[in-house]
């Protein structure tokens, strides 16, 4: 009978270099960045949703006549206010990119400026 010596070999440990470290913990921060990355980007979204609206007490609406700007509405609604001001509130309170409107197009007025006059 011949006698098996099983002799283990020994185990080499992994080493990395500064750089391999560099490497290693930018994989590992590469998800984690990208998490915050999409929560950063995503997070004005909730300023307009149709789920759960405004209560209807807090805004009227108006709807923009040919050839109105924004600041004519804006002066329509409140007179007493500073128009820029009155557009800022338009423009939030109805996700506004930007200050342009076209004919027909509905817009909630703060119930602040509704008192106002039309």
């Amino acid at each position: 009978m011949t006698a098996i010596t099983i002799t283990s070999q020994p185990r080499t440990r992994l080493r990395l270099t500064a750089r391999g470290r560099r490497v290693v913990a930018g994989i590992v921060a590469l998800p984690l960045s990208a998490f915050v990355a999409a929560a950063v980007v995503s997070g004005g979204s909730a300023l307009a949703s149709r789920d759960v609206g405004a209560d209807p007490a807090s805004f009227s609406t108006v709807v923009v006549g040919a050839g109105e700007s924004l600041w004519a509405v804006a002066e329509r609604v409140a007179p007493a206010s500073d128009p820029r001001d009155v557009i800022d509130d338009i423009a939030r309170l109805n996700a506004l990119d930007g200050v342009s409107v076209s004919a027909g197009q509905e817009l909630a007025i703060p119930a602040q400026y509704a008192a106002d006059g039309r």
